[in-house]
């Protein structure tokens, strides 16, 4: 009961700090003449917005930034509640933090130095990636940070009167500006664009976020009564990675360059190695050490003596800047080397520079056992320790660099090749399996290239030869420590990845050993995974590789978005849960681990929702302590934009899956659950296909969403389909999702579920009743319902209905909408059977947010609508009015996106 009343306490606080800031927000648009905007905005329970009460656009600008007002006060709220239930219930009582981890793990008596061992094993990979989810501009988003910074500054009791009122004048300022700044992008972002924006993260984001996910991860261990010298240095905490799609990820992206490919790979390299010199820098400022107060070993001082004399004059100033402080002057020579390195100057010899990271991680561990031999171990673990980590952590590369093409963009390329060699029948595409094994097997066995340098064969090879040819040149300079995988979309045989290594080979890349990883999107390919993972792995090549690569764990990426298009929620997520075991298993076989990287996406439907959640449903076992993950879109600027909340996820990412890697697989397995899995996924499948397939379902999706509009944003550089096409198959998942979420269908989330339970229980009646044992039992179906049940609360019958009413042929309409909203009665009626309780007692925070926005978002869903059916009459005979529509129609995107907390 307490613990609810501080729930109760925490929406309270969400609903206070909202009606604070749309007060200054009012007070602020009074101020710059919009009075009567002011005064009709749909945030009071008494108030509807009157439409055109001076411009839809205003009145749309005025509500988007209401929801992101919102937002803020939701995510600040969660933080000083995390915060309050920690001081009250103990470090334990956050869901999926390291507290609550290592508690579990305490109860259990699992042995301290099992634990400890486990935690050096693990490495987690986020990666970051430009689809394109995020409707925000990047100029915007650093407005939200400085808003976020003065609702946090706020919180502080102790201000003056005088102090609040500055500070309620800095906030007024803040939301002028962002007033009179334009919402969304005009113009297609640039690669650049996207790629500054991720540089943000990289470099004044993570390097923090990981030293107070550090820290909550040695609070949680010293409070718990574990022992201290178990958790002390880097190389004891789990391994923290990340990596890159911005100027890697080419699939069905035209404009990722081989030229763009290096120079981002160089500016990752670059951007790194200057943070580290800042770091340096600071460290010598805490070490002033003198040697009349400590007794240095003269190893140590001859070690500087040397070092000094390499640099020549150089050297000497090094040393002779902070005359009596060896340690202040052994960093200073580091730092030499280290400018050295950034230059890429090596006139001076080997010795006056760092070949790679782990060079300079060797240098300061001498530092850190000096200071432990004096005594300031303190001291180490201060100022020594973050720097040794953010070395461990982000290296001489900052970032991997996956690089990922089509399967089908390869295929074209191949056969280009041979054409332009002369060898017979070189239509490779045409080929079948058989044939593509035997061409490969062969040509594997040898080291000869294709083609000699500078030939040209045609655009699809030329773009794979050369963006290659761009990382042999970073390999050459740097190695591979900047190279993620080499990831193969719509891997649908085992010739698909063998493949690659021919375009290795083609610029010399053959024996650096980089990861060629295939990505299973369907639901076909999950089912084959198993398959053709062995066939892989068990390949003379592969196994030539595994032999030579230390700690050899093979990387697999599961797809949520093709998958989830394929088949629905359900059909989708129990394949891939299937794909995690079978996966495992071969690899088990073959006595490897596998690294499973999850393609999520921002929405449930891409698989989306918390990441605690969604690591306790794996399959037990799954998890061998190796894992990447993307985050996506506006995902990033939601998980990661503020430094508390992005120690909070990442927190939740590597403690999930310390708590995943200790869980066993089960060592009988519940054929009855899974036999009632497959038969409810076969029946929801049946439905969601039935839909899809309709032979008017194209001209009901057309007319019942603004997919029209979204193909026009410049919500991102790539386009909305891979080949440009206008077909199902060829629309990206990203949009795909968005528009259903525009007009309140959500049905990707959700759709067939309620015909498949209703049906479920009418041919098995008991083992329906046996579901609602398994939801309370099962992480994986209970929160796959719970995400199920999510979409539905953000769906909206009506809205559905008016948008629906866009389709031209009311027979198409009515049938279409008829199937989806039944599907949507029974979905919620079945559901709530199951968890047994209703949603007014199991979603109270969900209601009451939901309650917050949903006068704002009819208001928004009506201008929405009634400029869709202007811009579709008109746009093809009257270009300038149909544009002045279309920008009404991308600021709506913008604003419903933020009040719907989703994009794509």
């Amino acid at each position: 009961m307490i613990k609810e009343s501080l729930q109760y306490e925490g929406l309270e606080k969400i609903k206070v700090d909202f009606h604070y800031l749309i007060s200054l927000f009012k007070e602020m648009l009074e101020s710059v003449g919009e009075e009567d905007l002011a005064q009709k905005l749909p945030f009071n329970n008494d108030i509807i917005a009157e439409r055109n009460i001076h411009s839809n656009e205003k009145l749309t600008q005025a509500i988007g930034i209401c929801f992101e007002l919102l937002n803020l006060a939701e995510e600040n709220a969660a933080t000083q509640y995390r915060r309050k239930a920690e001081t009250q219930f103990g470090i334990q009582s956050t869901r999926g933090s390291w507290g609550e981890t290592l508690y579990q793990w305490k109860t259990n008596e699992i042995d301290e130095k099992e634990i400890a061992q486990k935690l050096n094993e693990i490495k987690v990979v986020p990666v970051l990636t430009a689809h394109p989810t995020e409707a925000k501009r990047l100029t915007v988003l650093d407005i939200h940070r400085e808003l976020y910074l003065l609702l946090v500054k706020k919180e502080n009791p102790n201000w003056s009167t005088l102090e609040q009122s500055s500070l309620k004048q800095e906030v007024i300022s803040l939301m002028e500006r962002w007033w009179r700044t334009g919402e969304i992008y005009l113009q297609k972002p640039r690669l650049e664009d996207e790629r500054d924006n991720l540089m943000h993260y990289f470099v004044n984001v993570f390097p923090e976020a990981v030293r107070l996910t550090d820290q909550r991860l040695l609070d949680a261990w010293t409070s718990l009564g574990f022992t201290p010298e178990l958790l002390e240095w880097p190389e004891h905490f789990p391994l923290i990675q990340f990596g890159s799609w911005v100027g890697g990820d080419r699939d069905g992206h035209p404009f990722v360059t081989a030229n763009f490919t290096g120079s981002t790979l160089r500016l990752h390299r670059k951007a790194v190695l200057n943070m580290l010199r800042d770091q340096l820098i600071d460290l010598a400022a805490k070490l002033s050490f003198s040697s009349y107060q400590v007794s240095i070993p003269q190893s140590f001082l001859d070690e500087i003596q040397s070092k000094a004399k390499l640099f020549g004059d150089k050297g000497q100033k090094a040393i002779e800047r902070n005359p009596s402080e060896p340690l202040r002057q052994f960093l200073n020579l580091l730092l030499l080397q280290l400018d050295t390195t950034i230059e890429g100057n090596n006139t001076l010899g080997e010795a006056s520079y760092f070949s790679s990271a782990g060079e300079l991680s060797t240098e300061l561990k001498k530092l850190r056992q000096l200071l432990i031999d004096l005594g300031a171990t303190r001291i180490a673990k201060q100022w020594l320790f973050p720097v040794e980590r953010i070395i461990q952590c982000f290296g001489f590369h900052l970032v991997k660099l996956d690089i990922r093409q089509n399967s089908a963009y390869h295929e074209k390329a191949i056969s280009q090749i041979l054409a332009a060699v002369g060898y017979e029948s070189s239509d490779y595409t045409n080929w079948d399996e058989e044939k593509r094994l035997t061409f490969l097997n062969k040509e594997l066995k040898s080291n000869r290239p294709f083609l000699v340098a500078g030939a040209s064969c045609g655009p699809e090879a030329d773009n794979v030869l050369g963006y290659l040819r761009e990382v042999k040149i970073y390999v050459d300079q740097y190695g591979t420590e900047g190279i993620g995988s080499l990831i193969v979309s719509m891997t649908r045989n085992v010739s698909d990845l063998l493949l690659v290594f021919l375009f290795l080979r083609e610029v010399g890349l053959q024996e650096e050993n980089l990861p060629v990883v295939p990505l299973l999107e369907t639901i076909d390919d999950l089912m084959a995974g198993p398959e053709i993972l062995m066939a892989y792995l068990n390949h003379p090549f592969l196994k030539k590789q595994r032999e030579a690569t230390q700690n050899f764990a093979q990387e697999v990426m599961l797809g949520y978005s093709d998958s989830n298009k394929d088949g629905g929620i359900l059909t989708s997520r129990w394949n891939i849960y299937k794909a995690e075991e079978n996966l495992t298993k071969v690899a088990k076989e073959l006595g490897i681990k596998l690294c499973f990287f999850h393609g999520r996406g921002g929405t449930i439907s891409r698989g989306g929702g918390k990441i605690h959640r969604f690591l306790d449903s794996m399959p037990p076992g799954s998890m061998s302590g190796r894992i990447k993950m993307t985050i996506q879109g506006e995902t990033i600027a939601n998980q990661f934009a503020n430094r508390l909340t992005a120690a909070y996820n990442l927190e939740m990412f590597v403690a999930g899956t310390a708590r995943q890697v200790m869980i066993a697989k089960s060592k009988t397995k519940d054929n009855r659950c899974y036999e009632m899995m497959d038969n409810l996924v076969d029946i929801a499948r049946g439905t969601y296909r039935r839909l899809l397939d309709h032979p008017n379902f194209i001209e009901f999706y057309a007319g019942a969403t603004p997919i029209d509009v979204l193909e026009q944003s410049k919500i991102g550089s790539r386009p909305a389909r891979r080949t440009g096409q206008r077909s199902l198959e060829d629309l990206r998942s990203i949009p795909w999702v968005f528009s259903w979420s525009q007009s309140r269908f959500n049905l990707t989330g959700w759709f067939g579920m309620g015909t498949a339970l209703n049906e479920f229980q009418k041919q098995y009646p008991d083992d329906f009743e046996h579901l609602k044992l398994l939801a309370e039992e099962w992480p994986f179906l209970k929160y796959r319902l719970i995400q199920i049940e999510s979409n539905l609360l953000n769906s909206d019958i009506d809205v559905m209905n008016d948008f629906a009413n866009l389709v031209e042929d009311p027979e198409v309409k009515q049938e279409l909408i008829n199937l989806i909203v039944m599907d949507y009665n029974a979905c919620v009626e079945k559901i709530k059977d199951i968890l047994g309780e209703s949603v007014k007692t199991r979603r109270i925070s969900k209601l009451e947010n939901n309650k917050l926005r949903n006068d704002a978002l009819k208001v928004l869903h009506a201008i929405q609508i009634d400029y869709l059916k202007k811009w579709r009459s008109i746009r093809g005979t009257n270009q300038q009015e149909g544009d002045k529509y279309l920008l009404q129609l991308l600021l709506l995107v913008n604003a419903l996106s933020g009040g719907l907390k989703s994009t794509g």
